[in-house]
C-alpha cells in the first residue's frame, strides 16, 4: 500500500506545480493560462513545461501569463511579450524561422550529407579493382607439396 501510495504521489507531483494561489478566478482565464503555460519551457528544468516545473521561476513566469492575460492581452500578445523578454529559448517549441531555421534543417543535411558520403563509398569499394593473389615461385611450391606429403 505504501508503495502504491509513493507511485500515486510521484505520477501527481505535476499537478502540483500550480499553486492554488496561481489559479485565477475566471474559468476560461485559467484555462487560457493553462494552454499557454503547456508551450513555456522551464529556463530551470530545461524540457519541462512552466506547468509542470516546481522551480521559482516557473512561478514566475506563470504568475506573468494570467497577469498578461488579466490585464487584456490576448495568446498571441502575451506570448510576445514573454518571448520579447526571455528569448525564444522560452518556447518549447520554437519557431521554424530566421536564425532557428538552420538548427531545424541542420540534421536532415547532416542526415542526407552521411548518406550520400556512405554511398560514395560502397561504391568506390565496389568497382575497385581485386588484387590478383601472385603466383608461387618454383622454391615455394616445393616447400608446400614437402610440407603437404609430411
Amino acid at each position: 500500500m505504501k508503495r502504491f501510495l509513493m507511485i500515486l504521489m510521484l505520477l501527481a507531483a505535476p499537478v502540483w506545480a500550480v499553486q492554488p494561489d496561481e489559479v485565477l478566478d475566471d474559468p476560461v482565464l485559467e484555462e487560457r493560462a493553462r494552454e499557454l503555460s503547456k508551450d513555456l519551457r522551464c529556463l530551470v528544468c530545461r524540457n519541462e513545461s512552466i506547468d509542470d516545473s516546481n522551480a521559482e521561476l516557473a512561478r514566475d513566469l506563470r504568475l506573468l501569463v494570467r497577469e498578461r492575460l488579466t490585464e487584456g492581452d490576448t495568446d498571441e500578445e502575451a506570448m510576445a511579450f514573454i518571448v520579447d523578454r526571455y528569448g525564444e529559448y522560452v518556447l518549447l517549441n520554437p519557431k521554424t524561422s530566421g536564425s532557428n531555421l538552420v538548427l531545424w534543417l541542420a540534421g536532415p543535411a547532416m542526415l542526407l550529407l552521411a548518406l550520400g558520403v556512405g554511398v560514395g563509398y560502397l561504391r568506390r569499394r565496389s568497382t575497385a579493382p581485386v588484387k590478383a593473389e601472385p603466383a608461387l615461385s618454383d622454391d615455394e611450391q616445393a616447400r608446400l607439396k614437402k610440407i603437404m606429403e609430411n
